[in-house]
């Protein structure tokens, strides 16, 4: 955050905090519409993910810069707990979280978050813009406006990338 603090001092502690609180408050939206009995709770979210982007030397332009790393930090985190889940469960009790605004079909019933970064994957392999728009908005939760700047593309081409990817993301988990 190159405003808020010279690159050799880093992010201050009250901008920290700051981001932290706004991490954790992604990260309840997650869990929200979610089953009790899920294993990973907001708060272990938030510190795996804020642990991933502290211990790198990466520098973060702005808030809408951290928050699209926090995006991926948290995807990871996330996917990675599912792995894990199903692992041990041989395919039960799956970690479901619903993708929000997203407009699948059903979305009560939540997503397989396996299946969901696999389906990630793929697009990012295809269409890689559309992929970060998508792992930004609902991972990270920047508005289209925000992703645009981080993207340095214009507000039009988000939406366009997110409209071709929210069809596409439903045709894949559909399945």
């Amino acid at each position: 955050m190159a405003d808020e603090a010279s690159e050799e001092d880093g992010p201050t502690p009250e901008l920290m905090t700051q981001l932290y609180t706004e991490l954790r408050k992604l990260a309840e939206g997650y869990f929200r519409r979610q089953p009790q009995g899920h294993t990973l709770q907001p708060t272990a979210l938030v510190h795996e993910a804020f642990l991933k982007l502290t211990a790198g030397s990466e520098a973060y332009a702005d808030r809408e810069h951290f928050l699209a790393v926090a995006a991926t930090a948290m995807r990871q985190v996330l996917a990675s707990h599912a792995r894990r889940r199903r692992a041990t469960k041989r395919g039960g009790d799956q970690l479901q979280v619903t993708f929000t605004g997203l407009e699948l079909p059903d979305l009560d019933q939540g997503i397989d978050l396996v299946a969901l970064d696999d389906v990630l994957g793929q697009l990012e392999s295809l269409h890689p813009r559309q992929a970060r728009v998508v792992a930004y908005r609902f991972f990270g939760g920047l508005t289209v406006p925000e992703i645009s700047r981080v993207l340095d593309v214009s507000v039009t081409t988000v939406e366009k990338d997110w409209r071709r990817a929210r069809a596409w993301l439903a045709s894949e988990l559909e399945g």
